[in-house]
């Protein structure tokens, strides 16, 4: 990524290079213009529907979806591909990831072909598969993704992976452009309770690309709670929520379980829940969250019903997202 005093260097939007992969932040060599492709796609979602005839996406779901599912089947479908949705677990052979693994249990096909199958029926493949919060160092090798990347033989769209959720974050992105007031907003993701344990794929994204915006991040959570340094990056990080609001423009709420002590919660303390109390610190800021959001314990009802809650907006950019990303990748593959 081109920079320009540590920050990502806004080039023409117009020409926007293309994008062989979309698996994080790091693939994108013009934050700032794609930010803008996506608000453009929204002002004209039919004006590129030329770049998708005759092609097709194939997606492919792990684990279950609502937004993801929906937003990236109808920006595929604005540019005028074909789509293929596949729950994998459920329509497909179970898949062994292991390379030389010995087949003899209750996976039916190995990766290397059913792989390499799809990319044989498809131009994109997008995945989707989330960690299993018991052994991180397999879950941050990224090994389902990872071997798409090495098979497939096309180009790899992140639908969220076990450590990040990159079209979540550029809609995150976007939506605060939209939303900004300031040239230099006070970004904050604040961890809050939930009622089991989730991964941190979220908040490490989201922290990914804040670190690489221009904005003010600060991150706030409990003791315990810290994400791992490569994801928190030159983040403020503060234990005091309180002292995190003061002046805050956005407010983006988020649960997740330790990293340190992989996949547990350590800490439920319902303090940490987003109240009209604690939004009354801040600079009137707007309340995000990626939904879906367990109300009255994530936030209060007041909160996300507020004048100041754009969690539909939020949901409805990440159709404009995914097709940015999309639009770029078809560009490459033409």
């Amino acid at each position: 990524m081109s920079t320009e005093n540590g920050k990502p260097k806004t080039e023409n939007p117009q020409l926007i290079s293309s994008m062989k992969q979309f698996l994080s932040v790091h693939d994108v060599p013009d934050l700032s213009g794609l930010v803008q492709e996506a608000l453009r796609q929204k002002q004209n979602p039919f004006g590129d529907e030329h770049l998708g005839h005759h092609k097709t996406i194939g997606l492919l779901f792990f684990n279950s979806s609502l937004r993801t599912r929906l937003s990236t089947q109808k920006a595929a479908e604005n540019l005028g591909m074909k789509v293929m949705v596949m729950n994998v677990t459920a329509d497909s052979w179970g898949l062994e990831f292991e390379d030389g693994a010995i087949m003899n249990g209750n996976k039916a096909e190995h990766v290397k072909e059913a792989a390499a199958v799809i990319g044989q029926y498809c131009d994109i493949i997008g995945v989707r598969s989330f960690p299993t919060l018991n052994d991180r160092e397999k879950d941050y090798s990224e090994e389902v993704v990872n071997q798409f990347v090495k098979y497939a033989g096309r180009p790899i769209l992140s639908l969220e992976s076990s450590t990040r959720h990159p079209l979540q974050s550029l809609t995150d992105l976007v939506t605060i452009e939209e939303y900004k007031t300031k040239p230099r907003p006070k970004v904050v993701l604040t961890w809050a309770p939930h009622v089991k344990a989730l991964p941190q794929a979220v908040p490490n994204s989201f922290a990914e690309w804040m670190n690489v915006a221009d904005v003010d991040f600060v991150i706030t959570h409990p003791e315990g709670y810290e994400l791992a340094p490569q994801f928190s990056g030159n983040a403020k990080v503060t234990y005091n929520q309180n002292e995190a609001f003061e002046g805050a423009d956005f407010i983006y709420a988020k649960n997740w379980s330790s990293y340190r002590e992989y996949g547990k919660i350590i800490n439920s303390d319902p303090a940490w829940r987003v109240t009209t109390e604690k939004m009354a610190l801040t600079n009137d800021a707007k309340f995000m969250h990626c939904l879906p959001v367990r109300r009255n314990v994530v936030v209060d009802d007041a909160v996300l019903d507020s004048p100041n809650s754009i969690v539909i907006h939020e949901a409805g950019n990440r159709v404009w997202a995914a097709q940015a990303v999309i639009k770029q990748m078809l560009t490459a593959i033409r």
